[in-house]
């Protein structure tokens, strides 16, 4: 590199700035404006009443540009694609009268059927299952009052406060648009360009950076409601409430080495767990959490409680646990249960209302508009796996696709030919109410000052995690950096994340190449075209915690092994005792043992006996089992004959997965990890017992700080 050349790389800038103009967008120096031609003049806060009050249905350039998003693609969700679902029931523990009055919420004798969609956030519908993201957890109640969609993710928190963004964001994060490339991955220019000049995107981009990224399995990870929403009792008293769902098989992550490694090996990954758990009867389990707070204690926290880029530390705000849910039956037809349900955050029930939440309020409108071309018309909600439990009566009719057929002349109201029918509900019959809340406000476009805290809470994430959680974090970030080719783009992220932790700044740039440097204020792109610069400030608030144990998965380590899946390698001659008492001790577990050998057909023990193989070497890896065993026999020598079965252990050992051999197996273990046998998580006399207690651990990650073994 030239010395001019290098000067620049140092300096953030690019020193082939000339080969980039051909990306350039192709309105460079233009004002945005609508599809009208009308200049905007704010393109990052919808139109509200007050700076922290509802927005506006009057704001028709919210409305222009998430309706014009909402429908760019056909049929398939244009966020949320590649979804996974299953059906169960939610049973509660005790009854939640003092605060809301849902009938679900309040019978403990009753269990409510649901519907659960889970799904990535970015990929198209046939991207893989192992792309670091956001994942959606999207639980659909079939109540006596009416379906409740509690539509969420598995993280607290989302990338943007103000609805007007959502639609920059997935752009953003999409495929770039001349080329469709990357596919599933967030590694890219354009994403990394949106964070560096958002800064409100930082406490979730770190969470996605985390291991929260790379879930295990789809069982394994915990669900959040993201917004504030309000529990109402039956004397119209308002508490918010913040919804959880903790997983009951623990949260647990891969590597990333791992992920990409899955990725070629099973781009089902996660779909095909969930479907085998359910099928095989090891139903996954969450319990129902919720986190209450008194309405007069709404500004008491050191961030706004309607702001979703913010989570309440459960160290300030338990989580009180009131029920349970299990998913039991995969559903009959993936496209017309999966890919037809259509999830909505305005499904609501008598008892549980909004917030004022800007993002919040634009999904209200996006998700009823963006079923109307995907589903074909208005009368989704006839669809079976949407149809509610009980019986809907209205004056609607129409629309393409309509599947009730009303009788009777009268379709309006208030009407005497039809008898007054369907009446209105009064409140005390079980009618829904909207909560009352006041608002004296000016018709504005602006964010609340409380809302421009955009580092603490990734500061409190970050220090947190465990060393090797952070040590993860930090790999993330090089790695996702690593792709952005426009190096000034590196360089503001590197630069930004010295507001947050400036070892972690200094760590990432050095894998870069690139030294942090203090921003200048404002780092916003919340800010109106003629807004007061002085007054958009991000600043860091005080909390009153230093660290959160509970948002680090070491706190959240299983305490069963439920189908977890062991991989036992043997060939003939394995022992008898070590196969099949090793295997019945685990399965009672509920773990999955599957019988890996150098061919398919069958493999005969020491006494005669067969069993059939489950996979070949050749037609699976180590990256698809959470753990090894090497059996005991005196066909072992013929495993150390094979590179596959040398690799396989190696493999395992390099991702720091328990590792267990009996007798003669030994000798695998150290042929494929010479001078490792001590090493913890390696256990050469395995049984059952222990190999499971190794297994709750998961991982032994501190394999990672001095790697040893190549695999």
């Amino acid at each position: 590199m030239k010395a001019n050349e290098k000067e620049a790389f140092q300096n953030g800038s690019d020193p082939k700035k000339e080969q980039l103009q051909k990306f350039t967008a192709d309105a460079q120096g233009e004002f945005i404006n609508t599809n009208q031609g009308v200049k905007i003049n704010d393109n990052q806060n919808s139109l509200k009443a007050g700076e922290r009050g509802p927005s506006l249905l009057e704001d028709f350039i919210l409305r222009e540009k998430i309706t014009h998003f909402d429908h760019e693609r056909i049929p398939e969700r244009i966020v949320h694609a590649r979804g996974s679902a299953a059906h169960g029931v939610f049973e509660l523990y005790e009854p939640m009268g003092e605060f809301t009055k849902a009938k679900f919420l309040n019978d403990t004798s009753v269990k409510t059927p649901v519907f659960v969609r889970f799904s990535t956030v970015q990929g198209a519908k046939g991207s893989t299952d192992m792309a670091r993201d956001v994942r959606g957890f999207a639980v659909k109640f079939y109540t006596p009052e009416g379906n409740y969609d509690l539509v969420g993710n598995n993280m607290p928190i989302f990338f943007i406060q103000d609805a007007m963004k959502f639609p920059d964001l997935v752009h953003a994060v999409k495929p770039h648009p001349h080329n469709e490339i990357p596919q599933a991955a967030s590694a890219h220019d354009t994403f990394w360009d949106f964070v560096s000049l958002m800064p409100e995107t930082m406490n979730n981009v770190f969470w996605t950076m985390s291991d929260r990224g790379i879930t295990r399995s789809l069982r394994t990870m915990e669900g959040f409601g993201i917004h504030t929403f309000r529990f109402i009792n039956e004397e119209g008293k308002s508490h918010f409430v913040k919804f959880h769902w903790k997983p009951m098989q623990g949260v647990i992550s891969l590597a990333w080495d791992e992920c990409q490694r899955i990725a070629g090996k099973d781009t089902d990954f996660h779909r095909r767990d969930l479907w085998e758990a359910i099928d095989c009867g090891q139903f996954p389990e969450w319990e129902f959490g919720v986190q209450i707070i008194l309405e007069e204690d709404e500004h008491k926290y050191p961030f706004d409680l309607l702001d979703p880029t913010k989570f309440i530390p459960e160290e300030m705000v338990p989580v009180r646990i009131i029920g349970k849910m299990t998913l039991n039956r995969n559903p009959d037809n993936f496209h017309a249960e999966t890919e037809q349900a259509a999830f909505h955050p305005g499904h609501l029930v008598p008892g549980i209302d909004f917030t004022n939440d800007p993002l919040l309020q634009g999904r209200l409108f996006s998700y009823t508009d963006t079923q109307l071309s995907r589903l074909g018309g208005p009368n989704f909600h006839e669809l079976p796996i949407n149809k509610s439990v009980n019986e809907v009566y209205n004056n609607q009719r129409g629309g393409m696709h309509r599947m009730q057929i009303n009788k009777g002349q009268v379709s309006y109201h208030p009407n005497s030919l039809g008898g007054g029918c369907p009446h209105q509900a009064m409140m005390r019959e079980g009618g829904f109410t909207s909560y009352e809340e006041r608002i004296d406000a000016s018709k504005i476009r602006k964010r609340s000052q409380s809302f421009f805290d955009h580092f603490s809470q990734p500061a409190l994430f970050y220090h947190s995690l465990s060393s090797h959680e952070q040590r993860h974090l930090q790999n993330a970030f090089a790695f996702e950096l690593g792709k952005v080719t426009v190096v000034a783009i590196r360089q503001r992220v590197v630069s930004m994340l010295l507001e947050i932790d400036e070892d972690l700044a200094n760590i990432v740039g050095d894998k870069l190449g690139l030294k942090p440097a203090k921003l200048q204020q404002p780092i916003t792109g919340s800010i109106p075209a003629d807004g007061n610069l002085e007054d958009h400030h991000s600043f860091k608030a005080e909390l009153p915690i230093d660290k959160a144990p509970s948002v680090s998965q070491e706190s959240r380590k299983p305490d069963n092994i439920k189908f977890r899946k062991i991989a036992m390698l043997v060939t003939d001659g394995v022992s008898d005792e070590a196969f099949t008492k090793f295997k019945a001790e685990l399965t009672e577990m509920d773990a999955v043992v599957k019988i890996i050998a150098p061919k398919h057909g069958y493999v005969k023990t020491a006494s005669g006996d067969e069993y059939p193989v489950c996979e070949s070497l050749m037609t699976t890896a180590s990256v698809i089992f959470d753990a090894v065993y090497v059996a005991d026999g005196s066909g072992v020598d013929e495993l150390l004959k094979e590179p596959d079965a040398l690799h396989f252990v190696a493999e395992a050992f390099k991702h720091c997965k328990p590792i267990g051999s009996s007798g003669d197996g030994k000798k695998l273990l150290e042929k494929a990890i010479p001078g490792q046998l001590k090493t913890e998580g390696v256990l050469t006399n395995a049984n059952a017992k222990n190999l499971a207690e190794a297994l709750k651990e998961h991982r032994f990650w501190a394999r990672e700080e001095n790697p040893t073994v190549p695999a």
